[in-house]
């Protein structure tokens, strides 16, 4: 069995990145497994017990779960995508895809234990553990899964197998997990070559950068883009704070805003900043509007984002940088 790796930590801001401790993958049987709690009367399915290693620990499965809470926008996308939605009732305030998720007031920001469990859930699955949730759950009895933001593509491919198999859908998340790969790579070998293009990545106007240790900046890697935060002198866990004066001297051939939902930036808006104006990617018009959500998940959709990055490069790549 994997050991159990560490994730990155620290706060991310707002709502656009999460963060989390580490788990580690594998699923093994458990024929000695105990019972978990189960609202469900119906026969435990094959491949039942199940026990996964998640960040939380070895975590026994006794039932293919028939009500399943999630408190993470990323994994709530990952339980539609391989199969589990019809079982998932109810899932936190800021999972809003698909569209016919079962959206509720819950909070995986600030989990309320007592609302959570009205849910009557045999399965919660989170992506932090703020207030203890996990272990007050434990308490009474309610299977946890803690799987943290993933700090690159294969411990992003590692969480949606594992919950397949918490969740009694290992084949489909297989599936899933193999077209991720096939879809990425064929993006990866359409990108342009030795384009030697820069871009800057905004978390947020502060402005909040990712640096390439980051999951996202090793998305943006497959691309070969040079990321301009990597020479901040202060990388701050892989998201430093840059002055707009570092932004104005590196002068990123590229811009991607994952700041637009949130607090609707646009190249409108970074040409008002101070000694921004003349930067190459606003004048040239290299100034890509994310999608936030694809831009802070994990998940399924990240094949989405990285289509509209590798969309960018091509066109960039195509007119000539600067």
């Amino acid at each position: 069995m994997r050991p159990v790796r560490t994730a990155f930590a620290g706060a991310l801001l707002g709502t656009l990145v999460l963060a989390g401790c580490g788990q580690t993958g594998g699923t093994t049987a458990s024929p000695s497994a105990p019972p978990a709690t189960s609202s469900s009367a119906a026969p435990a399915a094959a491949g039942f017990p199940v026990t996964v290693e998640a960040a939380n620990g070895k975590v026994t499965i006794a039932e293919k779960p028939r009500r399943i809470v999630s408190l993470s926008a990323t994994h709530t996308e990952t339980l539609f995508a391989i199969g589990a939605g019809p079982h998932v009732v109810a899932v936190d305030d800021r999972s809003n895809f698909p569209p016919e998720a079962p959206k509720t007031a819950l909070s995986g920001f600030k989990p309320n234990v007592e609302a959570i469990v009205a849910q009557k859930p045999d399965l919660v699955i989170v992506s932090d553990d703020l207030d203890k949730v996990v272990a007050e759950l434990g308490k009474l009895n309610v299977p946890v899964l803690h799987q943290p933001a993933a700090t690159n593509l294969d411990e992003a491919y590692e969480e949606i197998t594992e919950i397949g198999a918490a969740t009694g859908n290992e084949a489909k998340a297989g599936e899933v997990v193999s077209g991720m790969k096939t879809a990425l790579d064929k993006l990866a070998a359409e990108a342009p070559k030795d384009s030697k293009l820069s871009y800057y990545h905004e978390l947020d106007q502060t402005p909040y950068a990712v640096t390439s240790k980051t999951f996202i900046g090793q998305v943006y890697a497959m691309f070969g883009l040079t990321n301009i935060a990597d020479e901040a002198p202060d990388a701050a866990g892989g998201y430093p704070k840059l002055s707009a004066e570092f932004v104005a001297q590196a002068d990123p051939d590229l811009i991607f805003l994952a700041d637009v939902k949130c607090c609707r930036q646009s190249k409108e808006t970074l040409a008002a900043r101070p000694g921004w104006k003349n930067l190459s990617a606003i004048k040239n018009d290299r100034v890509v509007q994310l999608d936030d959500d694809l831009a802070s998940r994990w998940g399924p959709r990240v094949v989405e984002l990285a289509e509209s990055i590798g969309a960018s490069v091509t066109a960039a790549a195509k007119a000539g940088a600067n």
